[in-house]
C-alpha cells in the first residue's frame, strides 16, 4: 500500500525569524524525518518489548516488514520509560560518570532497592525540581552532602532526612580510627612486647642514637660516629620509643587471605608441614592462586600463629565486615579485648565493636 500525502509549505512573515519556510505536519500519520508510519512504528515497538532485537526483526520479516535488529532496538530505546509510583522512602546519592570530572545523582527506592531515576548532575537545583514534580516522599535517606540537605529542605520540606547506614558507620569508624591513631603510643604498650632479631636490633639502634643525643651531639655527628645515613639517624631520633618503629608492614589483599585461619591452624598442629601439603589442602577448599604466592605469603609471616599484625595498626583495631544489624556487640575475636586503648580519655571506645565497611568501589552504595 502506498500513501500519497500532499502537504503545504508555509512561509513565516515575522522579521528576524531563522525559519523562513516550514512544512505542514501530520502527527497522526507520520512524524518528522520518519521512515515509517506511526502505526507501523508502534507495531515494531510492541514486538520489540516482547521479543527484543534479533527475534523481533525475524518476526517482522514475515509480515513482511524489513528492519534490522539494530533498528528494532533503537526504536525500543526511544520509548520513554513508564513513570512508576513515588516511593515513600527515597535514597539519594551521587556517583561518578567520569571520576573527578562529571557526576550524576541516583535515586533509589530504599524499600524495594530499585532505581527510580537518574538525574544528569548533582546540583541542588536539579534535585529540588525533581522533588517538586514528584510529591509524596516522606523520608529521604542521604549522605552528608550539604547540597542534598538543602535541596531536600526546599523540594520536600515535610520529608524527614536520615543518614544512610553506610555513611553513618563509615563516619563513626573514621572517628574511632582517628582516636586510635592519636593514642598510638598507648596501644603500642598495651600488647605484648615484640620479640625477634629485628626487634632487638631496632631497640639497640634506638638506644645508641638516644645515648649520643643525650651527650649533646647533633644528628650529623651521630651519623658520622655510627656510620649510618642521616635520614636513618633522624628516624630513630624522632621516635620516642623503639616500639614506635616496630610497626608491621602493610600488605595488600591476596588470594590466600580466605585460607589464613586454616594455614594458622595447620602450622600449630604440625609446625613442619610441607608447603606442598598446604597448597593441596587449600586448593581443595577453592584456592586458585599459584604456589609462589603461597610461599611468599608464608615467608612474610602472614600465617604465623603468633602474628598479631591485625591488632597492631589503627585500621586493624576495626573489623572489616559491614554490620548487618543496628546493634553494637563487643568484639569476640581472639585477642580483641587485649587491644583496648589504655588511654584515660577514651573509655567508651573499648566495647564499641565498630566495624569498617568495605570501600565504595567494592560495594554498591545506596
Amino acid at each position: 500500500m502506498v500513501v500519497d500525502l500532499r502537504i503545504r509549505r508555509l512561509v513565516c512573515e515575522a522579521r528576524g525569524c531563522m525559519q523562513q519556510t516550514f512544512r505542514e505536519q501530520v502527527p497522526q500519520v507520520a512524524a518528522r524525518y520518519a521512515r515509517r508510519t506511526v502505526g507501523l512504528a508502534a507495531l515494531i515497538v510492541d514486538l520489540a518489548v516482547v521479543l527484543a532485537g534479533r527475534a523481533g526483526a525475524a518476526v517482522l520479516s514475515r509480515l513482511p516488514v524489513t528492519v534490522s535488529r539494530t533498528t528494532v532496538l533503537r526504536l525500543l530505546m526511544s520509548v520513554p520509560a513508564p513513570a512508576g509510583p513515588v516511593p515513600a522512602v527515597l535514597s539519594v546519592d551521587d556517583f561518578a560518570l567520569r571520576r573527578g570530572n562529571r557526576y550524576a545523582t541516583l535515586l533509589i527506592d530504599a524499600v524495594t532497592h530499585r532505581r527510580i531515576d537518574v538525574l544528569p548532575d548533582r546540583k541542588s537545583s536539579t534535585l529540588i525540581t525533581w522533588l517538586r514534580e514528584h510529591p509524596g516522599v516522606q523520608v529521604v535517606c542521604r549522605d552528608g552532602s550539604a547540597a542534598y540537605a538543602e535541596a531536600i529542605r526546599q523540594g520536600a520540606p515535610d520529608a524527614v532526612q536520615v543518614s544512610d547506614r553506610w555513611h553513618l558507620w563509615n563516619g563513626l569508624a573514621a572517628a574511632v580510627e582517628k582516636t586510635v591513631v592519636t593514642h598510638s603510643r598507648c596501644w603500642h604498650t598495651a600488647g605484648p612486647r615484640r620479640a625477634g632479631a629485628l626487634a632487638e636490633r631496632t631497640r639497640r639502634k634506638h638506644a645508641q642514637v638516644h645515648t649520643l643525643l643525650e651527650q649533646g651531639l647533633g644528628l650529623g655527628e651521630c651519623a658520622r660516629r655510627l656510620g649510618w645515613g642521616f635520614n636513618t639517624v633522624k628516624r630513630y631520633a624522632r621516635a620516642a620509643s623503639a616500639d614506635d618503629l616496630l610497626r608491621p608492614p602493610k600488605y595488600g589483599a591476596t588470594l590466600v587471605d580466605p585460607y589464613r585461619e586454616h594455614l594458622r591452624r595447620r602450622l600449630v598442629e604440625e609446625p613442619g608441614v610441607p608447603v606442598t601439603h598446604l597448597l593441596a589442602e587449600i586448593r581443595e577448599r577453592g584456592y586458585t592462586g599459584s604456589a609462589n604466592l603461597l610461599v611468599r605469603y608464608l615467608n612474610q609471616g602472614r600465617a604465623d600463629p603468633r602474628s598479631d599484625s591485625a591488632l597492631t595498626t589503627p585500621a586493624g583495631l576495626l573489623a572489616h565486615e559491614p554490620p548487618r544489624r543496628s546493634t553494637c556487640s563487643p568484639p569476640s575475636a581472639p585477642g580483641r579485648a587485649d587491644s583496648r586503648l589504655p588511654a584515660p580519655d577514651s573509655p567508651g571506645l573499648a566495647g564499641a565493636g565498630v566495624r569498617r565497611h568495605p570501600h565504595p568501589a567494592s560495594r554498591s552504595r545506596p
